[in-house]
């Protein structure tokens, strides 16, 4: 009888990870790497040049969220926010570190990506790491969503680091709502 028991669980909860993973859709766009739409709502991805933004536009993308550090190699903090204001694009640098993650950018990161103006909104940083482990933590502040379900999105999203999934479980324990 346990058998049984045992295999609709696992069912179920391949069902639910095949759920959360089938939200995320990767894509190639021109200057932007690791591209990853989830649902219509946000795009994640890393490294995003000065010349994508353009095109981020035409795809209807109504913010960019940027989280890289001004400092990085490659980043042109600057020249992307020029673009994004040429292109009519709301623009937020929220310079996020990864090795040393702050939670008051998290607290700055759900004011924005939840604004309606924002909507829909591109987040990105070099990889996509950092962009899918705060769109985990939303997920479960504001969405609601249990840590299983919502780590395997960020997974698929490209969260990597077990320091950032580590520092998302945290920061979504203590601010609960």
């Amino acid at each position: 009888m346990r058998m049984p028991i045992v295999v609709a669980v696992a069912a179920a909860a391949g069902l639910v990870a095949g759920v959360a993973r089938a939200q995320v859709t990767k894509e190639s766009v021109p200057g932007v790497t690791n591209f990853a739409r989830v649902e219509t709502t946000i795009a994640c991805a890393g490294a995003t040049t000065p010349a994508a933004v353009a095109e981020l536009r035409r795809m209807g993308y109504a913010s960019i969220i940027n989280l890289r550090l001004p400092n990085e190699e490659g980043a042109d903090v600057d020249a992307e926010a020029a673009a994004a204001r040429a292109a009519g694009v709301n623009y937020v640098s929220l310079p996020f570190n990864g090795a040393s993650p702050d939670p008051a950018v998290v607290d700055r990161f759900l004011t924005a990506v939840t604004e309606p103006a924002n909507q829909p909104v591109f987040l990105h940083c070099h990889t996509g790491n950092r962009a899918a482990a705060l769109w985990m933590i939303k997920r479960m502040v504001l969405d609601g969503w249990d840590a299983n379900r919502a780590s395997t999105e960020a997974t698929a999203l490209g969260l990597t680091s077990p320091a950032l999934k580590a520092f998302a479980l945290e920061y979504a324990a203590a601010h609960k709502r």
